[in-house]
């Protein structure tokens, strides 16, 4: 026991920590050991952090994993989550994600949320947090509530800022810059960059292309497809709007805006300040009312993935001359123009519903001083009507155009101005002039004001107040930041610099009106502060203009330190670390006027310092910092760059001496592939040097060789090149055989792959006669000209050759030609059929093309042949000798004859077979093309065929020539082009087009054809719909089975035939349902085949056909009764009741429940007679009497069970008789008594209810007794039926049947017999129910 429970004590005290996967996650297992197969708790995805808007639903999802499967709780650490008002726990099955869902946030739920995973071998933690923004501004509390604590309301506030953009580097590319391109369009690429100052950005691409991908890798995660960003414009309504099309993965993903990297709120009322609008998957972004105080970075994210940013600027701009209204005529070049306040690159011009882009239709011009803004519509249209708008900023200005009809149809441009050009331009010099004046003004408010901040600054020298002579720093700082500085990192003891490097253009961006009064407030501001001094000091000293810079040099180079006096004569010292220098410390200083000069020819690395220059007790300081960049020796580099040529096989080496700051990263490369050490690759670095060695090197080595050197001041490189000089490559094939005759034999190749480095020189050329094994040298050839010429063959010989390269470095492989024959006459194919070119009364022109295959020579010419039509007899056009070109004009016509030509090539071996003849040409003078023909008109169509037919077109003299054949045109409605029918013309004038795909709707047209061309075609207004007449369904078989009957396991086959148009709708139903899965439906157009391959009992049953189309609908039942040969009846029984009668009974067949049509018969066979006769048929119930039996016979008796497939074996009964006694005849008179026999009517059988099916017989029987014998009579619904010819009545000693032939559902009801006689009345009645 002290064993076990220790035991149990270690294993609740065990914790061990766990790494898992996903970063964030804890993992505790609580076992020392897991049992095989299970595993502690793990998240596979974690929660993320979110920031929500107030009011908005959170979801926190986690997936987790482990075995057995753990338990998921949620927690926070100032609160509970157990609030079902406010928090909702769940399980997703189809994303299997645990779900902790916060409805209707507020900002006190704004915490870190933990989450648990927990099964018996452990535990798995992991947090996110939720930052909760305010929206908008809470209302006022009601009457009789207390006031809300401020304080606790500023710490429910969270301001949620986005990571910062880094600062801008001095030299480098603002951040801000490719913020913005990587959210805007490559056309708007060079606009962007001149706002930044850019001018050329194309070095900035390959760096933009790998941000954007980053981008959108990130993008990937939260976004499905991002598309039609558009930057932030202010649209006529007064909105500044942007917007973009995007499909997000998650619909719950949280979209967030930042201005200037802090979020703010927005909502979808367009009341809002800032509101979303969403369509479909598009996006609208809008400000209400833009201010100058919305000015800033706008950003929009999806979760923590950006999708847009787009810079919004407020420029403080008015219009001194506004756009006017311009009426023009059509096709004239409308003009507005306007005049800003101050100067604008661009201003944004619109229409209601539009930006306008500088294009094909709109022209968009600036004046050179910026404030004259141009828009030229290009040749106006009626459709140009309406409002146009000149955005600047956040003000507008808006006229309208009007368009009017050119009366004289003049389609002349005339430009149309919106006014008097001279009076915009005249008012864009008065507003130049204006901001120059006001710039100098600035300048001049500067200048003195930094004179009397240097007086001050001296005043407090010599008072004692400064610090190391310079001066109250925190004055100086509390200027405007325009002094004398360059701002680049050198410091004087005047104002500081504006941080740039230059003197600040007090203009800025246009906003000088904006920026006069806070200038001016400045000016006040320092002008309180006051002198320490006296208002009578007036001599302020000596000031620097231009202070010393930060200044980088590199080892062994030149440095140079500058700076400019306010004073040509003062005189100053230069310092190192606070060390005077002096020509001995190997130094120039040099003074040019204002300006002073240190210079360093050869800098080291203790050269590195602060420098100070001293004048009159003004001093600025600055730092040079020496940089030692790799550098490679200019010997060595010299040697390093030339082409090294080696041969294959051989090893090469490269030693590149370098210098430079440690560390030094060196790196070898092979065609921009970095080499490492390798079999065949060593390299070798020192501090001073780096080798490279290749050995056996093969010509797949050759290339660039490249080093890289690099370290913390820069990078340097240098290129080689390797050259392996090795063999050719084989020639390359295929041979190709350019003659083939019996004196010679011409082939020719192509150059190999690769020369080896090294041009092939010459070509080595064997041959072999096929038969032979033996190869004879043909010598060599130049290599030049892959080709050859081999005149030394024999007729009827076969020749195989070897071809071999060879260039300075060796021989290649040889290439193999095929088994060329010499000597064969091959004459060439066929030409082509010849083509007719024109023709006239007195010439036809013909041309053809070359035949493929020209026999292995080349063609020497053409024979052209033309015979006359009705004759056999082909004649030669060129008696002077072959055609050599392919075309060629016959003369030899006779005007109105009809030719057939063909032609036929020739080469060295001779004429070959002549061509196809082409089609028959008429020696005349060109036709007109014929007319439109008439009376178009569409005889019948079906599923698959047009049936047209038209008039031919009438013969206009001079204009339209006779029809000599026409061409049918189709074209469906989905396609552009048409498709003719009749690839020849034809004759008649009608056709049928065939192939057509049933109900699909054609264009259809003719053009009628001659010899002068294709004449106008003509065609249908409507289009044609493939597709017969329109046609009611209907069963074309008129002798349709209506039954049918199938023997179990058989194949039941169902085809019927029907006409519909257009093609209908075709269902089956058994019994009103559907058809089982197993019943197989084979519809076609004219009919439709329903097929059981295996038929079962339960496949009886009445199967309806309905077929439908938009003209009516027809059905058609058929009843399948699928059965077997029936089993028999059970053993019968006989009983006599009644003399002269007996009574046969028997049990039912085992069948008689499946199957409602089985019946019964009843044979019967007498020993005086040996054949067996019917007695009863279509018996439905087990019992029959058999009358007239007389006695002294044997009786035998067989009952059959029977079905629509046929007759059961037979159950037979015992032989029945009666014995007949022969007595003495004696006639014993007894007393005569008188006896009354006299009895009632009464049923001895009554009758049963019946059940029949429809279309069968149906027997319906009774016995009766009563003396004397009663009057039977049968009523049906009380209505009587012995005079009916429909029922067969009889009445055989007192048994009494109805037949009814063919049950029909006018059959159903109550049937009663009626007896009577003199003593009394009796009935007896069924109900009969006929199943359908």
């Amino acid at each position: 026991m002290v064993d076990d429970f220790e035991y149990s004590f270690l294993v609740l005290t065990v914790a061990i920590n766990k790494l898992s996967r996903v970063p964030g996650v804890v993992i505790t297992q609580c076992v020392e050991q897991l049992p095989a197969g299970k595993s502690t708790p793990d998240f596979t995805r974690k929660p993320m952090p979110m920031t929500v808007q107030e009011g908005k639903k959170v979801l926190f999802k986690a997936m987790v994993s482990g075995k057995p499967a753990p338990t998921v709780t949620w927690v926070r650490n100032r609160g509970k989550v157990n609030d079902p008002e406010k928090y909702k726990t769940r399980y997703d099955e189809r994303s299997r994600e645990h779900i902790l869902e916060i409805l209707n946030v507020k900002p006190d739920q704004a915490d870190t949320y933990k989450c648990f995973a927990t099964n018996e071998y452990g535990k798995a933690i992991c947090s996110a947090t939720l930052n909760v923004t305010e929206v908008g501004y809470k209302k006022k509390g009601q009457a009789g509530h207390k006031p809300q604590d401020f304080r606790s309301m500023l710490r429910k506030t969270i301001v949620v800022r986005k990571k910062q953009m880094p600062p801008k580097k001095e030299g480098e590319i603002d951040p801000k810059l490719w913020e913005l391109l990587l959210s805007a369009p490559k056309k708007h690429y060079e606009k962007i960059c001149l706002e930044f100052g850019v001018t050329d950005f194309r070095w900035m691409l390959k760096r933009l292309n790998q941000m954007r991908k980053e981008r959108e890798d990130e993008q990937a995660k939260v976004i499905e497809k991002l598309d039609n960003v558009k930057q932030i414009e202010v649209k006529p309504n007064g909105r500044a709007e942007f917007s973009l099309n995007m499909t997000l993965r998650d619909p719950n993903s949280t979209i967030h805006v930042y201005k200037d990297g802090i979020m703010v709120p927005y909502g979808d009322d367009e009341n809002s300040k800032i509101s979303l609008k969403k369509i479909g998957s598009k996006y609208v972004f809008s400000i209400k009312d833009p201010k100058p105080d919305d000015a800033g970075l706008y950003q929009v994210d999806v979760d923590e993935a950006n999708v847009l940013t787009t810079d919004f600027q407020v420029p403080a701009v008015e219009f001194k001359a506004k756009i006017k209204d311009v009426k023009a005529v059509e096709s004239e070049d409308p003009i507005f123009q306007c005049v800003l306040s101050t100067p604008l690159n661009r201003i944004t011009w619109s229409k209601q519903d539009s930006s306008l882009e500088h294009g094909d239709k709109y022209e968009i011009t600036v004046s050179e001083d910026k404030l004259i803004h141009t828009l030229r519509v290009k040749d106006c249209k009626m459709a140009d009507n309406g409002a146009y708008y000149a955005i600047a900023g956040i003000t507008s200005s808006s006229a309208s155009l009007t368009v009017e009809a050119d009366p004289d149809g003049h389609k002349g441009r005339k430009g149309t101005k919106t006014g008097d050009q001279d009076d915009l331009s005249k008012l864009a010099l008065e507003q130049q002039a204006k901001l120059q004046k006001e710039k100098e003004d600035l300048e001049t408010a500067r200048r003195e004001q930094a004179e009397k901040d240097a007086a001050d600054a001296a005043a407090r020298a010599s008072l004692g107040d400064g610090r190391d002579g310079f001066g109250d720093r925190s004055g100086a700082r509390s200027g405007d930041g325009s002094g004398s500085g360059d701002g680049s990192g050198g410091k004087t003891d005047g104002d500081e610099g504006d941080g740039d490097g230059k003197n600040k253009n007090v203009l800025g961006d246009g906003n000088d009106e904006n920026k006069k009064g806070d200038a001016d407030d400045e000016k006040k501001r320092r002008l309180q502060t006051g002198p320490l001094v006296p208002d009578t000091v007036v001599d302020r000293g000596v000031q620097f203009v231009v202070g010393l810079s930060d200044t980088n040099a590199n080892i062994g180079e030149r440095a140079e330190l500058s700076c400019k006096l306010s004073s040509d004569t003062s005189e100053g010292r230069w310092y190192k670390n606070r060390k005077l220098l002096t020509k001995e410390d190997g130094v120039t200083s040099i003074k040019d006027g204002a300006c002073h000069r240190l210079i360093i020819d050869c800098c080291k690395k203790d050269d590195a310092a602060v420098y100070r220059f001293e004048a009159e007790g003004r001093k600025s300081e600055a730092t040079l910092n020496i940089e030692d960049p790799p550098k490679i020796d200019s010997v060595a580099l010299g040697k390093f760059t030339k082409p090294v040529i080696i041969k294959a096989g051989e090893n090469v080496k490269w030693k590149v001496p370098f210098s430079g700051g440690a560390p030094m990263n060196i790196q070898w490369y092979k065609d921009d592939d970095e080499l490492l050490p390798a079999l065949n690759v060593k390299i070798e670095t020192s501090a001073t040097e780096s080798q490279l060695y290749l050995t056996k090197c093969q010509r797949k080595d050759s290339g660039e060789v490249q080093i890289k050197i690099k370290n913390e001041f820069g990078t340097t490189e240098a290129i080689s090149k390797l050259i392996v000089l090795d063999k050719p490559t084989t020639p390359q094939g295929p041979v190709d055989i350019m003659e083939s005759t019996v004196t010679s034999i011409v082939f020719k190749w192509k150059l190999p792959k690769d020369s080896g480095g090294c041009p092939v020189t010459n070509y080595i050329i064997q041959r072999q006669q096929v038969g032979r094994n033996k190869w004879s040298d043909l010598g060599e050839i130049s290599g030049s000209n892959p080709s050859y010429k081999d005149s030394d063959v024999d007729p009827g010989r076969r020749y195989c050759y070897r071809i071999r390269a060879k260039n300075a470095e060796g021989i290649s492989d040889y290439l193999q030609t095929e088994n060329i024959p010499a000597g064969v006459l091959r004459y060439p194919g066929t030409p082509t059929a010849p083509k007719l070119v024109s023709a006239f009364k007195d010439c036809i022109n013909l041309s053809w093309s070359p035949p493929c295959d020209t026999g292995g020579t080349k063609i020497v010419g053409y024979n052209l042949e033309k015979n006359k039509k009705g004759t056999k007899y082909w004649s030669l056009v060129n008696q002077g000798g072959p055609i050599t070109d392919t075309k060629y004009a016959v003369k030899d016509v006779f005007e109105g004859a009809a030719y057939e030509f063909r032609v036929s090539a020739i080469n060295l071996s001779g004429a070959g077979d002549p061509s196809i003849p082409c089609d028959t040409v008429i020696a005349r003078d060109p036709m007109k093309p014929p007319g439109k023909v008439t009376d178009l008109k569409l005889t019948s169509s079906n599923y698959t065929t047009f049936s047209l037919v038209w008039t031919k077109p009438k013969e206009v003299k001079g204009l339209e020539d006779e029809a000599q054949g026409y061409y049918v045109e189709i074209k469906s409605i989905e396609s552009l082009e048409w498709t003719r029918c009749n690839a020849n013309p034809i004759t008649l004038t009608s056709y049928t087009v065939l192939g057509l795909k049933a109900m699909a709707t054609y264009w259809v047209r003719v053009i009628a054809t001659n010899y002068g061309g294709d004449g106008e075609p003509q065609g249908f207004d409507k289009y044609i719909i493939a597709i017969p007449p329109p046609v009611r369904p209907k069963f074309k078989d008129r002798n349709m089975k209506t039954f049918v009957v199938v023997r179990s396991g058989n194949m039941v086959r169902l085809n019927i035939n029907f006409e519909a148009s257009p093609l209908p709708e075709i269902s089956w139903l058994k019994d009103g349902i559907p058809v089982p899965k197993h019943v197989t439906i084979t519809n076609f157009d004219k009919g439709s085949l329903m097929l059981i391959p295996t038929s079962e009992r339960s496949d009886t049953g009445i199967y309806t056909i309905t077929i439908k189309n938009l003209v009516g609908q027809e059905s058609f039942n058929v009843e399948i009764r699928v059965t077997d040969d029936p089993k028999p009846p059970g053993p019968v029984e006989l009983d006599q009741n009644t003399p002269g009668t007996v009574t046969l009974s028997w049990s039912a067949s085992p069948d008689e429940k499946r199957d409602d049509r089985l019946h019964y018969m009843v044979s019967k066979r007498d020993s005086s007679k040996h054949i067996w006769r019917t007695v009863a048929d279509n018996l439905f119930n087990n019992k029959f009497t058999v009358i007239n039996i007389l006695p002294g016979r044997e009786y035998f008796f067989r009952v059959f069970a029977k079905n629509d497939i046929g007759l059961s074996p037979p159950s037979e009964s015992p032989v029945f008789g009666i014995k007949k006694e022969k007595e003495k005849f004696k006639v014993n008179m007894p007393k005569r008594k008188c006896l009354d026999f006299q009895s009632t009517p009464s049923f001895i059988v009554p009758l049963r209810r019946r059940t029949a099916p429809r279309g069968y017989e149906c027997c319906m029987s009774c016995a009766v007794k009563g003396d004397p014998s009663p009057h039977v009579t049968w009523y049906r619904n009380n209505t009587s039926l012995n005079t009916n010819p429909n029922y067969h009545i009889i009445n055989v000693c007192g048994v009494c049947s109805l037949l009814i032939l063919r049950v029909g559902a006018k059959d159903s009801g109550e049937y009663k017999v009626v007896i009577d006689n003199k003593l009394g009345t009796a009935e007896c009645s069924m109900m009969l129910n006929v199943r359908v």
